[in-house]
């Protein structure tokens, strides 16, 4: 069991839970992900490290209630527990002897950059941090990517806060304004991903995309969470999450993440209604 030491909401529908889980916290490195069952009858989602305290022995999740497990997790509160929680799992982060880079954040993504983001400001690192959000009501870490990072930039599709427009109108203005990267690292959906590489590419800049497909076990065996890079298959739950961005199938990814929209919206309509209802489908 693991305890829920602390929990803040981010925006309406984001939670953020600091979780006690010591020899998780130990090894925990960014770009990792843990997977977690809140109890005996729920399923295994994986959510992505967003910090970790060694000293403390606690990990940070940040998670968006979406689906019924995740609803359900946002149900618990300071001092509940936590069934499962395995980790860390997947293949870390690899930041040594970057000495400049552009760390771009879209939505919920900003959870995953920012372990990012502070892993290279805490190697010295020139750090421009790029977070976009549809509005400013979904705003996240802003505070906390503005200490980890050089230089900020927010942007917000509508304008209501930072710049209006998407991430990559910023970074491309950096790059034709003659900033010189080592690396980009782009976390969120797949669209922003997709046009932030196909960006990056054109420049000739490595980029590194995270990639959160279908997770069943994190270890391979289930195949779910397959993606094509460099016309390979891959495991994103083993061989990454972490992947080069010029060379994923971002079109298969977005059809293979539509496959079970039916399925989540039905468990989603259950849940609820043995909340508060009777489900009739």
């Amino acid at each position: 069991m693991f305890k829920i030491v602390r929990k803040e909401t981010l925006n309406p529908s984001v939670k953020l839970m600091e979780i006690e889980a010591p020899f998780v916290a130990r090894k925990a490195e960014p770009g990792q992900f843990i997977i977690l069952r809140t109890d005996e009858t729920g399923e295994r989602i994986p959510l992505t490290i967003a910090d970790y305290d060694r000293e403390k022995g606690t990990v940070t999740i940040i998670f968006q209630e979406v689906g019924k497990t995740t609803r359900a997790l946002g149900m618990l509160n300071e001092g509940d527990f936590i069934l499962d929680f395995a980790g860390p799992l997947g293949t870390p982060t690899h930041l040594d002897g970057v000495k400049k880079a552009a760390v771009v954040g879209g939505g919920l993504g900003t959870a995953i950059a920012y372990p990012q983001a502070k892993k290279l400001h805490s190697q010295g690192a020139e750090v421009h941090s790029i977070i976009g959000f549809r509005n400013k009501d979904l705003i996240i870490l802003e505070d906390e990517m503005r200490k980890q990072s050089t230089r900020l930039y927010v942007t917000t599709d509508d304008g209501s806060n930072g710049t209006k427009g998407f991430v990559t109108d910023v970074l491309k203005k950096l790059l034709d304004d003659g900033e010189k990267y080592d690396i980009v690292i782009a976390i969120g959906p797949l669209v922003m991903m997709k046009f932030v590489s196909r960006l990056t590419k054109e420049y000739g800049i490595k980029t590194i995309v995270s990639m959160n497909p279908v997770m069943v076990d994190g270890t391979g065996m289930c195949g779910g969470c397959r993606v094509t890079v460099g016309g390979e298959t891959k495991f994103a739950c083993v061989d990454g999450p972490d992947f080069d961005g010029h060379l994923v199938d971002f079109d298969e990814a977005i059809r293979r993440q539509a496959m079970y929209k039916d399925q989540e919206k039905t468990a989603v309509e259950r849940h609820e209604c043995r909340l508060g209802g009777v489900f009739n489908g």
